[in-house]
């Protein structure tokens, strides 16, 4: 019984770094980007939701490429209500197959101008490691 259970146990902690969701939180990106933009993070809204990063001429939201779906109606609804333009950055974490994902945030928004006002970013977890390098 013991063995099996130390077993079971053996494999729980190899699994567990094969299950980490992200390398990185949508925080930590939405701080490098936001502050190296000079941007305002988590600006709140007059009815309890928070931009992202707010810019002088951005509304920004961040997510991870998956849900870039998820991040075109949030970076509208944002720029509506802050009378500026939209923008999602999209978070690159699994190097080619997260580009499938830019390619339809990207052919949304920019494919015979169907949202005219919209700028798209994306961001990866190697600026992480540019950052450490140079300090």
């Amino acid at each position: 019984m013991r063995g099996k259970f130390i077993a079971v146990l053996v494999l729980i902690c190899w699994a567990l770094p094969v299950c980490a969701k992200h390398l990185h939180t949508e925080k930590e990106y939405q701080a490098y980007w936001c502050n190296k933009k000079g941007g305002q993070m988590e600006y709140k809204l007059n009815d309890g939701t928070r931009v992202d990063c707010l810019l002088p001429d951005m509304a920004v939201e961040f997510d991870f490429a998956s849900k870039w779906h998820e991040c075109i109606g949030q970076a509208l609804y944002y720029g509506r209500k802050t009378r500026r333009t939209p923008a999602c950055v999209l978070i690159m974490e699994k190097g080619d197959n997260d580009y499938r994902f830019l390619y339809r945030l990207r052919y949304t928004v920019y494919q015979k101008k169907k949202i005219p006002e919209f700028k798209t970013f994306s961001i990866k977890p190697d600026i992480f490691n540019m950052t450490a390098a140079s300090q």
